[in-house]
């Protein structure tokens, strides 16, 4: 995606992702309602990330509030912001850059309750650059002139790459980036196929299971306990469903704390909509779900981004957090 309008066509391919929960929708904005219940259409990405929207909508704390989740699957937040914006969901997960993007180019979205956040220690996190054991790549420098994975170009993960190299010393413009899914890297990188890539749990512990190795905490490198993430609305659904968006917010943020305080479910709700072996699973390092976003962060973020050449104009952040 070199600019987020390229990344309209995805919606096309959007409209195939299997949905993770029936729908009864019928009403013309995508959303409907029966017995009081309405449905709405959720476009996520399936990793660690989003599991207290899954364990929110077991525990019920969806339905309590009259709401009735239909999940569906993108391989990135710069493909679900196409979906949400064109009405295709109701509310979507995507990264803060994949936001800023889309604010920037008055593309019309509202951030309406928090996703993730880094953990913020060094080699403790849930995303990670990882090479093969056998690497001979020690540091974020060397990654010059190398093939590095990333789930989507010219967003967070970039950014996050590039933030590591300057840190060690090196020239992000001779890294070689290269768009892969993130279930797809781990047999990537075993297979010598790319020499780094840049990952999110769980495709990290698969990495770890196959002796791979971290060599930058990227997230971190960015700024202390990034807001990586958060779940949004167009403005257009915000301005004409405000109580649905009250009620998405607040059983969010019930999921949230939940997940926060209880990983063993956590773990155990990821095997629903993953792959990753359980044996895998449990070695994986979970992300912060925190109530709200960090503000500093995300401008270190957009600055990041800014001198990447992300924005053709500076996102407005009071427009487009909540």
């Amino acid at each position: 995606m070199r600019r987020l309008f390229v990344g309209l066509t995805a919606v096309s391919v959007l409209a195939a992702a299997t949905a993770c929960g029936s729908s009864d929708s019928g009403g013309s904005d995508g959303s409907g309602s029966s017995g009081g219940t309405t449905t709405v259409k959720v476009g996520l990405i399936p990793i660690v990330d989003v599991a207290p929207l899954y364990l929110g909508q077991k525990k019920g704390f969806f339905s309590e509030r009259g709401l009735k989740l239909s999940l569906s699957s993108a391989q990135g937040g710069a493909a679900i912001v196409p979906g949400v914006t064109s009405g295709q969901f109701q509310f979507g997960f995507s990264n803060m850059t994949s936001l800023m993007i889309a604010q920037s180019n008055d593309v019309p979205v509202k951030a309406v309750a928090n996703g993730i956040a880094s953990t913020g220690e060094q080699g403790k996190d849930f995303g990670a650059i990882t090479v093969k054991g056998d690497s001979p790549i020690k540091s974020a420098k060397e990654l010059e002139g190398k093939k590095v994975a990333i789930n989507t170009l010219k967003n967070i993960n970039e950014t996050a790459v590039r933030a590591s190299v300057r840190k060690a010393g090196g020239d992000p413009d001779e890294v070689d980036f290269v768009e892969l899914a993130f279930d797809q890297m781990p047999a990537a990188l075993d297979g010598g196929r790319i020499d780094a890539a840049m990952v999110v749990e769980p495709a990290l512990a698969t990495i770890k299971s196959q002796g791979g190795r971290e060599i930058a905490s990227s997230m971190v490198d960015v700024a202390p306990k990034l807001t990586v993430a958060m779940y949004f609305t167009s403005t257009k659904y915000a301005q004409e469903n405000p109580e649905v968006v009250k009620r998405f917010q607040e059983a969010t943020a019930e999921s949230l704390a939940y997940a926060d305080a209880h990983p063993d479910e956590v773990r155990e709700i990821v095997t629903t909509y993953t792959k990753i072996p359980p044996a895998v699973l449990e070695k994986v390092t979970l992300p912060k779900w925190p109530a709200e976003p960090n503000r500093p962060a995300i401008e270190a973020l957009a600055e990041l981004g800014r001198a990447d050449g992300l924005f053709e104009q500076t996102p407005d952040l009071d427009e487009l957090l909540p």
